[in-house]
């Protein structure tokens, strides 16, 4: 039963994390409006617009990132059977790759990739998981 419970963890942390992320991405062109001229609705499209884009249009991706594996850290280390933190943490490694991967298929500026990286996943997943663990203390 444990290990379904583990499994149903990394799952639905992993897809509701998802979910998180990507509606914060979607919601972004409305709350900062992109680049005039810029569509970001292609993988092309982004890569033309990148060189136009200012320090606010990094701003929600970011905020995507962090609260997507926030909220997948937490839901796993809530779910998970035992060895919370060490699920929560998988997801911030998990989402970690995935945002190393996308900085290889559509390059940003150097400070965002490094605020980004460093700050966004791990921490983000620790802090689910810590937070899990002290409400269950």
């Amino acid at each position: 039963m444990n290990i379904l419970k583990n499994i149903l963890a990394v799952v639905l942390g992993l897809v509701i994390g998802g979910i998180v992320n990507m509606s914060i991405i979607m919601a972004s062109g409305s709350i900062i409006p992109p680049p005039v001229g810029s569509d970001l609705t292609t993988m092309e499209g982004l890569q033309a617009a990148m060189p136009l884009m200012e320090p606010k249009h990094f701003l929600l991706p970011f905020v995507a990132h962090a609260l997507g594996t926030f909220v997948g850290a937490l839901i796993a280390a809530g779910i998970a059977a035992n060895n919370k933190m060490r699920f929560a943490i998988a997801i911030g490694v998990v989402n970690l790759i995935g945002g190393i991967t996308n900085i290889f298929m559509l390059p940003s500026p150097l400070w965002f990739t490094v605020i980004d990286l460093v700050l966004a996943y791990i921490p983000m997943a620790y802090l689910g998981g810590k937070l899990v663990l002290r409400k269950k203390n």
